[in-house]
């Protein structure tokens, strides 16, 4: 598959895929490249309807010529491995998964870059300049991220803003979703009485109330289950596995 930065050619391709209406997965199967890296091209570049091969080209290489070049880092840094255009690429690809699971791009733009922060937390400064975006759509994407338990916000000692994703937060959204599937457990149960319980109806609601109160208890118990394993210390007094290879 190739890497390294669009050409020109392949530019005409995209502009000649997006006048063929075809997706953007077809038009990335074409080029043999992610189908994020031309998500990711059309929308910085005027989107589906005003993307333009030569304009993307010329504006692809007016922001090299201004990116400032990386600042020097202490060998042997955990950073010091990572390939830049490898972070873009695989930043767009998780967004891509994120919006595909139902998050709102812009949602899972910002709940991707606090995935993969080395601190686990950014400002809204940080997430403005990084993501190229308003001070107003940041604020809206994490306010809906606060309110699904994923993020949370607290001042700073310089009295900004900062959002934080904890380590433990899938465990979170988790036990959110399986709390979610019980209210719909609960909700089908109150229609079984209102609808008459021999009516097809209230058995088609108790069908969904039960099998929710089993998905809803099956993902708490593993839930719980699988963050006492994770978080579980190892007994320094408990001896080794023995190796079966060896006598």
């Amino acid at each position: 598959m190739p890497g390294g930065r669009l050409t020109q050619a392949e530019r005409q391709q995209i502009a000649l895929g997006l006048a063929d209406d075809l997706a953007y997965a077809e038009i990335a199967r074409r080029l043999e490249r992610p189908t994020s890296t031309v998500t990711r091209e059309v929308d910085r570049n005027g989107g589906p309807a005003g993307y333009r091969a030569d304009l993307a080209h010329r504006a692809t290489e007016r922001r090299a010529r201004r990116r400032k070049p990386p600042a020097a880092r202490s060998q042997g840094t955990q950073s010091q491995s990572r390939d830049d255009e490898a972070v873009r690429e695989y930043e767009e690809s998780f967004t891509t998964l994120l919006m595909h699971q139902g998050l709102p791009r812009m949602t899972a733009r910002v709940l991707t870059c606090l995935f993969i922060a080395d601190a686990g937390s950014v400002t809204v400064a940080q997430l403005v300049q990084h993501l190229q975006v308003s001070p107003a759509s940041v604020s809206k994407a994490v306010t809906f991220l606060e309110g699904q338990g994923l993020v949370r916000r607290e001042r700073d000692e310089r009295r900004r803003e900062r959002y934080f994703v904890d380590d433990d937060v899938w465990y979170q959204s988790t036990i959110a979703s399986a709390r979610g599937v019980a209210q719909v457990a609960e909700t089908a149960r109150q229609g079984v009485s209102v609808l008459g319980r021999d009516s097809p109806a209230a058995a088609r609601l108790d069908n969904i109330a039960r099998f929710s109160d089993f998905i809803s208890e099956s993902i708490l118990r593993a839930a719980e289950q699988v963050r006492e394993v994770l978080h579980a210390k190892p007994d320094p007094t408990t001896p080794a596995p023995l190796d079966p290879d060896r006598g």
